[in-house]
């Protein structure tokens, strides 16, 4: 953890961090949320320096996250019939579409926040927003509020993390483990979120 510490002790970590939450929403596969765990719990040891400062960092992680939503969805807006297509031949986007459109359209974004924390889910809804044309005034607070939620809890979960477990790699392991148990509660309750829903929307 020395080692990363004088890594992640320059101002280019939040280069890295913004630049990782950005493209996620197209590349789940990205570690953003480790980075983003892994640059508090250092963080929460360094003692040397203010880099990263943890206010910093997730106002960071959370305007990046809110960006790569903001492009996912007018791509997704200026996409047209053939993104139409893309969602209408995957049971699962054709789902989380009928379902967000439900969401927003009684003025709700609870699923918006979900999705954030559930794997892939950010780049769901975020492509369905923009396919669907929703409105962006009634997408965008929800997506600020799911980014800002997102980069608080993986900040304090590096930062109590070290503080709980010392500044170790097991600390680390132990709050990655605690974003992916968010996450996985987060995905199971996208699906079970009751089917008639769209139907009594629409």
């Amino acid at each position: 953890m020395d080692s990363l510490g004088s890594l992640v002790g320059s101002p280019w970590i939040y280069a890295a961090v913004a630049l990782s939450v950005l493209l996620d929403v197209f590349l789940p596969v990205l570690p953003s949320g480790v980075l983003v765990i892994t640059a508090a719990t250092a963080a929460a040891a360094s003692t040397a320096t203010d880099v990263p400062d943890l206010l910093v960092l997730t106002l960071c992680a959370a305007t990046a996250s809110v960006l790569g939503d903001l492009v996912a969805y007018r791509l997704a807006w200026r996409g047209g019939a053939r993104l139409d297509r893309a969602i209408a031949r995957s049971r699962r986007l054709s789902t989380a579409h009928e379902r967000l459109g439900a969401t927003l359209a009684r003025g709700g974004g609870a699923l918006v926040v979900l999705a954030r924390f559930a794997p892939a889910g950010r780049s769901v809804v975020s492509l369905g927003a923009g396919a669907a044309r929703h409105r962006a005034r009634d997408f965008l607070p929800w997506s600020a509020l799911a980014g800002l939620s997102w980069a608080g809890y993986s900040v304090a979960l590096g930062y109590f993390g070290a503080h709980w477990l010392g500044a170790t790699w097991l600390a680390t392991a132990v709050s990655v483990g605690a974003l992916f148990a968010a996450g996985a509660g987060a995905g199971f309750l996208m699906r079970r979120t009751p089917q008639g829903q769209p139907s009594e929307a629409s």
